[in-house]
């Protein structure tokens, strides 16, 4: 039996299609191990988004290429794969198999007949399973698949093409399969999950999936990629209300100044960004939102990035990300004037970052005296302490809490933490 191990790079999307090739794989007939090196068939799921992701899923594979041994198959996958998969071929012969996103309905058959190189233009459905990458008690649920919003600078729908939602009966069979295996937070992921059914269904159904996916035994549902143009009343007051979605939205604004937007080609501008955070701490201000910005956009003069560093000061988001503007070949933004130097991008991103954690450490101070239910989920050796996250932080991208506890706590629990200590992350005991 043919041994495989997968490295999976990117975003959390990429982790559900890793984890549905794994699933895969298993069925016909491959055993899966952890240990990737020693795998006979090692299989690396790139990510294409911007120049760093890049030269992260060219620096993994090239470690693989210089340990491959005889008789080993080294197979690229993912987002590179499908945007580079003929330069990949040439550039890196040692590369057995190259298969882009629209290939994964046979990625079994594929690996079995040694194909160099699959990469097909049109996506094809086929039936989901999971083998879980992430610890057992949260796991990802990507409800559709591409992107039709065409911001100027993004390469993802030339990626992964048009929008397209997954089957409603689907996505509640699979959030079914992933409490059954112990899942007890899903966090809902696509590029945008605010359009979810209009393309297949001629109208917008997140808010009846939400409805029926709080049917399921689980302890919170997370929403993340939701754009700010079409983000409903109806969605943040089932936020605000449903015990079993956390009081928490990821909304990606990536920039406040209008003309900035307008060249980004975002359907948003400041007075409608700013109305919508009004109207989101007007239904309850206890929901965080998190948000991620662009900086560096080409012909970003000092004026719109004051504006911008104004706005991360004053509009008091609970979290957000930067990103120093990448310049992707084949976008609109790759080819306007303007382009800045790297070095003026990146600063502006480190004075952005210095900005919000100021923000955090500032808007953390409230939680001081209070006692807060905690998914426990690491140990701290250093600190000598547990550490988890509330609900109104989402994993691996936001703030923690450290705790100590008299009794044995176990993975995955929710316990009541008193918050003794404030500051980027929190502090208590349970």
């Amino acid at each position: 039996m043919k041994t495989v191990g997968l490295i999976s790079l990117g975003c959390d999307k990429n982790r559900t299609d890793s984890e549905n090739i794994l699933f895969q794989l298993r069925e016909a007939g491959f055993a899966l191990v952890p240990d990737v090196q020693n795998a006979d068939i090692v299989i690396v799921n790139t990510c294409a988004f911007i120049e760093a992701a890049k030269k992260e899923s060219i620096d993994t594979i090239l470690e693989f290429v210089d340990t491959k041994r005889e008789g080993q198959t080294l197979v690229v996958v993912g987002c590179m794969a499908q945007r580079y998969g003929e330069e990949l071929k040439k550039e890196l012969p040692e590369v057995d198999i190259i298969a882009g996103v629209n290939s994964y309905h046979k990625i079994a058959e594929i690996i079995a007949a040694k194909k160099a190189l699959t990469i097909n233009a049109e996506y094809t459905p086929f039936t989901k399973g999971r083998v879980l990458t992430t610890p057992p008690h949260y796991s990802y649920l990507k409800i559709s698949e591409g992107c039709n919003n065409n911001c100027t600078y993004c390469a993802i729908p030339k990626i992964r093409g048009k929008y397209r939602s997954e089957k409603f009966e689907d996505l509640i069979k699979e959030a079914e399969g992933l409490v059954n295996d112990g899942v007890k937070e899903i966090m809902l992921v696509a590029e945008d999950i605010t359009r979810y059914g209009e393309d297949i269904y001629g109208k917008n159904r997140l808010y009846e999936l939400l409805k029926e996916l709080v049917k399921l035994p689980v302890y919170k549902y997370r929403l993340m990629y939701a754009y700010p143009d079409n983000l409903p009343d109806n969605i943040i007051e089932l936020i605000s209300s449903e015990e079993k979605i956390a009081k928490y939205v990821d909304i990606p604004l990536q920039h406040v100044s209008d003309s900035v937007l307008k060249r980004m080609n975002r359907k948003t501008g400041k007075e409608s960004i700013t109305a919508l955070l009004d109207k989101i701490r007007t239904i309850n201000p206890e929901i965080a939102i998190r948000s991620t910005f662009i900086t560096g956009f080409p012909g970003e003069t000092e004026a719109e990035f004051n504006e911008l560093h104004d706005f991360i000061k004053s509009a008091r988001i609970n979290y957000a990300g930067f990103f120093a503007y990448s310049q992707e070949e084949g976008t609109f933004a790759g080819e306007m004037p303007g382009q800045l130097p790297k070095s003026v991008r990146n600063k502006r991103q480190n004075v952005l970052s210095k900005a919000q954690s100021a923000v955090i450490v500032e808007s953390q101070s409230k939680y001081l005296g209070q006692t807060l239910p905690v998914i426990y989920e690491d140990i701290d050796y250093k600190r000598n302490l547990f550490v988890g996250r509330t609900e109104f932080n989402a994993p691996n991208i936001d703030t923690l809490v450290y705790f100590s506890s008299k009794t044995p706590l176990d993975v995955g629990n929710i316990y009541d933490v008193k918050i003794t200590k404030t500051g980027f992350d929190l502090c208590g005991e349970n």
